[in-house]
């Protein structure tokens, strides 16, 4: 649904994105805002600051664009249930999965493809109108690769909400679940079933 909150240049950009999760894809991805140490902001910074910082002389284009691009996410997104049943379906849509390797060696949805370099440029070749659905952990990269080739014209391209996590839960149970931890010793991401952190957590050995 749409949101409620509403936003003007003096919000801060922690209220932008409270409002509008899209903000900050979209805002990276047309205005350049937010991508690097040099056009970052904190959370506590005024929308019409952060603008004029990247010397945008309306605020209002902004502002309209910030909208627009959510209404875009709402409909870029499909549920893993609306997936299922579109993979059942006459015109099943390609299963494309934009984790990586080590992510889809310890869980996979059948008939899903990783995503690579080749692949990637092999899509932009596909037609315009190819039904294609992104996935990844949770529904965030997934996002990121439907808007990247919407943006390019790709008019049936969906990212799956709540990524293979949420696809586990409600669709298919037999796929693993996992969680991107963080090694204390090394402070480096690490895999480990989802089973096996909430067992440590718990303290038990099993």
């Amino acid at each position: 649904m749409p949101t409620t909150l509403k936003i003007t240049p003096e919000s801060t950009m922690q209220e932008v994105l409270d409002a509008y999760p899209s903000a900050q894809r979209a805002l990276f991805r047309k205005y350049h805002i937010g991508g690097c140490h040099s056009c970052g902001y904190e959370p506590t910074d005024i929308l019409s600051t952060v603008v004029a910082k990247h010397d945008i002389p309306d605020i209002n284009e902004v502002l309209t664009f910030i909208e627009q691009a959510e209404e875009i996410d709402r409909r870029i997104q499909i549920t893993p249930a609306e997936t299922a049943k579109a993979l059942k379906g006459d015109a099943p849509p390609k299963l494309i999965d934009v984790r990586f390797p080590e992510e889809s060696q310890m869980a996979q949805i059948p008939g899903a493809v990783l995503i690579t370099e080749e692949l990637s440029r092999e899509i932009m070749g596909w037609p315009k109108d190819t039904p294609v659905v992104f996935i990844c952990h949770t529904g965030q990269r997934s996002m990121d690769a439907a808007s990247y080739f919407s943006g390019h014209g790709y008019s049936n391209v969906k990212s799956m909400t709540g990524g293979i996590d949420a696809w586990s839960a409600t669709v298919d149970p037999s796929v693993p679940r996992y969680e991107i931890a963080r090694d204390p010793s090394t402070g480096q991401g690490v895999l480990r079933p989802l089973r096996s952190v909430v067992s440590q957590a718990e303290g038990c050995m099993s």
